[in-house]
């Protein structure tokens, strides 16, 4: 299968698997499965099942560990979307789960996503090993929290003058995560740690670039969200700082970067190198 198609199918794969963990009864758990299971490709969970096989870790493990990470990943772009952070209407081109439910029951799914993806992790369902599951858990609270997500958030809101750190944090901290997961499941050795999670890195700085370029190049109907919502702001990213072909040079650097971290693993790692060329040639 190419990329795509593989894209797809770990997709698929996903939505089944979160369809069954996200609750059913009542608006929240409305708002929360119009939110965790909008159409999407499904990257990071992609990331951590591809890295997952490079390790020979257990699949069903890594399978719910994604979907707690996607989880996050949904209520961090609920969250986002509201009027008071990025107040945006279109999400994947959808209305934003405000815009179809509204702002309070937006927040309480967000935070009720947060909350199941630490159910999730915490089940033995997950894994046998206690220990396993608590390493878990503390990586993708610290990949969601202020040294994480959230903090990149607050800089993000602030006009923090600190571009990469902010993007290492608000995009870059969920894609390092997804490899952390096949890393923690399978006790990897150091020297595998330090390729893949550097990989993971470059691939989220890359990945971040590449939406700002997106940004300032695409339409809203190839996007499915709004295009050039940065600029309209004033709010500084790479291409508003770099310029568009300043920025596009350091997003290729980064991806023969993220590329070579690779070359450890031969050719049974070339799921993760496809993944660096989607991030280059993606259009939405």
């Amino acid at each position: 299968m190419n990329l795509e198609q593989r894209l797809t199918e770990v997709a698929r794969r996903v939505d089944d698997a979160l369809d069954q963990l996200l609750p059913r009864e009542g608006r929240l758990a409305e708002a929360m499965r119009y939110a965790a299971l909008a159409p999407g490709k499904r990257l990071r969970p992609f990331l951590a099942i591809a890295a997952g096989q490079l390790l020979g870790a257990d699949e069903q493990a890594i399978l719910r560990a994604a979907c707690a990470l996607e989880c996050i990943h949904a209520y961090s772009l609920v969250h986002d979307d509201l009027p008071c952070m990025d107040d945006d209407d279109l999400r994947r081109g959808r209305p934003t789960t405000h815009k179809a439910f509204d702002e309070a029951t937006a927040v309480l799914a967000g935070d009720g996503l947060q909350s199941l993806a630490f159910q999730i992790l915490a089940d033995p369902k997950t894994h046998a090993d206690a220990a396993v599951r608590a390493d878990l858990v503390l990586d993708l609270a610290r990949a969601a929290g202020a040294d994480g997500m959230a903090g990149g958030q607050m800089l993000d809101l602030s006009g923090s003058p600190h571009l990469e750190r902010m993007q290492a944090m608000k995009t870059g901290a969920l894609i390092v995560a997804a490899v952390q997961i096949p890393l923690i499941v399978a006790r990897a050795a150091d020297d595998v740690r330090s390729r893949l999670v550097g990989y993971a890195r470059d691939l989220g700085l890359a990945y971040q670039i590449a939406d700002d370029l997106l940004d300032a190049e695409g339409e809203t109907e190839e996007l499915g969200k709004a295009a050039g919502k940065d600029a309209d702001a004033g709010k500084a990213n790479f291409v508003t700082c770099l310029g568009v072909e300043s920025a596009r040079r350091k997003r290729d650097d980064l991806a023969r970067s993220a590329t070579a971290r690779l070359d450890l693993f031969g050719d049974e790692a070339s799921s993760l190198r496809d993944v660096v060329e989607f991030v280059l040639n993606r259009r939405r």
